[in-house]
């Protein structure tokens, strides 16, 4: 009885969690879920007990310090799918954001400690993307998906910043927006130029019947939602900001490491 219901638990984590790291099967009800809750207990626990005790604001200090981090696990994860790097699950999703997280709290404690921050951390994100962007780029067979991309991003970045002008939101969150706009290009340009599969479950489904470029009025959908959700629902401004750069990490994160995977897989 004890054994088939450990068979049974392995086989439910295999499916769902396990196998869907190493295939690249994509994302599913269960794990989305999941993971999403981990994200928000896990931003909640870094508020309260890390930012807060340390006395570090939710700013444009903190983005900026996060930044480096972000591109050098965006990066690893995508030289992993290019084959450059051993399939581990520390570098996989979910795994390289722990691996970033564990990265980076030393150099914030180092910052905190010496009254340096966030010189510490931005220095140490930077080296270590330096590293990665290096293997990237001494691997790449074609450096056309990342033009296109940029092409999206830019064109896509002026309505944007033309809504900021005129009718203006919160700083923080005009820099969450313009990273999923760019993670938008990022993956219109994979899934419409180059046929890659939407590895989110609802969002391949909506693809699948509107087109790639359904993602822009999708997200931006979304986006909205979430800001004014969060105004209403997160009273605290400075809790509010980690939310926005938990928006911010969501977005900046498959916007690196999607063309990044493209560059080294096409044109080979």
């Amino acid at each position: 009885m004890l054994e088939s219901l450990q068979h049974e638990i392995w086989n439910f984590l295999y499916k769902y969690f396990w196998e869907p790291m190493f295939t690249r099967s994509g994302y599913n009800p269960v794990n989305t879920l999941v993971y999403a809750l981990l994200l928000g207990f896990g931003a909640i626990y870094t508020y309260r007990y890390i930012l807060k005790p340390l006395n570090i604001k939710v700013d444009e200090k903190l983005f900026l310090a996060v930044t480096p981090m972000v591109i050098f696990g965006a990066t690893v994860r995508a030289l992993v799918d290019g084959g450059i790097l051993p399939k581990h699950p520390l570098l996989l999703t979910p795994g390289i954001f722990f691996t970033a997280f564990l990265a980076t709290l030393p150099a914030i404690l180092a910052d905190v400690k010496f009254k340096t921050y966030p010189k510490a951390t931005i220095a140490w994100g930077t080296v270590l993307s330096i590293w990665a962007n290096y293997l990237l780029v001494t691997n790449a067979k074609s450096w056309e998906p990342y033009e296109l991309t940029l092409i999206h991003t830019f064109v896509s970045w002026i309505p944007a910043l033309l809504v900021y002008r005129y009718r203006p939101f919160d700083r923080l969150y005009l820099y969450a927006v313009l990273a999923h706009l760019y993670d938008m290009g990022s993956t219109v340009v994979a899934i419409h130029f180059y046929g890659y599969r939407e590895v989110h479950w609802l969002e391949n489904i909506l693809v699948q019947h509107f087109g790639a470029y359904f993602y822009y009025p999708w997200i931006t959908f979304i986006l909205v939602v979430v800001y004014y959700g969060l105004q209403k629902l997160v009273p605290d401004e400075e809790e509010r900001r980690l939310w926005y750069l938990m928006v911010y990490v969501l977005g900046l994160g498959p916007a690196i490491r999607d063309p990044a995977q493209l560059v080294l897989q096409i044109g080979g």
